[in-house]
């Protein structure tokens, strides 16, 4: 893994050289947007949009459009001379129970691996106080040109640096709940299934789509036609339903175990 970002965790008085890795990756099929006519690739390109020229990435800038209109351009060196502590420091600023962050907040997750020999000790310290605690380390870090909040928590040893939202930035859904009542039997019936469903192993699910986009793409390749399957019916008794989803998961449990 290449290293995206290099720093340094403060705690306390603690000083914890370390470099960042990204945790995730995209999967996948590759599919590229082309011309439907012909096939041709379309490209995405820079045009400016006054004199309609196209430009190369060592033309282009940040703007910020101002009230009046007219737009303020911002270049690396401006953006360089940030007077933010968080952009070579991650702050620690308190620790909270796993339960007082929203999962809304969370956005993109990184390793976090210590920097040099010295900071080992300091490291191994860190994540086995968090996992003994049960506790988030809730603090700053700037990545691509933004300050972001991030929580650290430990995963097996290895201290993880996950990113969250603002939370100005969750959008308010409004009132999406639904005004009908339930039953007792509804929700008997509803948590029956639940528990005959539990034991989820997520480490073993796959990509279905990806499977299923691999085998299309090849049907097309090989001149064939795509087969559109059959839409499934909604259940018209929600009482029926659950008592036959309660039947079905009962069955497929007892056959695995």
């Amino acid at each position: 893994m290449r290293s995206i970002w290099k720093g340094t965790i403060s705690f306390g008085l603690v000083a914890l050289p370390v470099d960042l890795f990204a945790a995730t990756e995209d999967h996948g099929p590759g599919l590229h947007l082309v011309h439907a006519k012909d096939g041709g690739r379309v490209r995405h390109r820079r045009v400016c949009e006054l004199d309609g020229r196209e430009i190369g990435p060592e033309e282009t800038a940040r703007g910020w459009e101002a009230p009046d209109g007219r737009t303020v351009v911002l270049q690396d060196a401006d953006l360089d001379a940030l007077p933010l502590p968080s952009k070579r420091i991650i702050e620690v600023l308190g620790f909270v129970g796993t339960a007082d962050v929203d999962p809304l907040l969370y956005a993109r997750p990184y390793w976090v691996g210590a920097h040099g020999p010295g900071a080992q000790r300091p490291y191994a310290v860190l994540v086995e106080a968090l996992a003994r605690s049960g506790r988030l380390a809730v603090c700053k870090v700037a990545l691509r040109s933004r300050e972001r909040l991030a929580i650290l928590r430990p995963r097996n040893g290895i201290l993880i640096c996950h990113t969250l939202r603002w939370p100005e930035e969750v959008r308010q859904p409004g009132d999406l709940s639904s005004p009908v009542p339930t039953t007792t039997r509804e929700l008997e019936l509803a948590e029956l299934l639940m528990t005959e469903m539990s034991g989820v192993d997520v480490g073993s699910l796959h990509d279905d789509y990806a499977e299923a986009l691999n085998v299309l793409v090849d049907t097309l390749a090989a001149g064939g036609k795509a087969v559109l399957p059959p839409e499934p019916e909604p259940p018209v008794d929600l009482m029926a339903a659950l008592e036959a989803s309660v039947r079905t998961a009962r069955r497929a449990r007892n056959e695995t175990e």
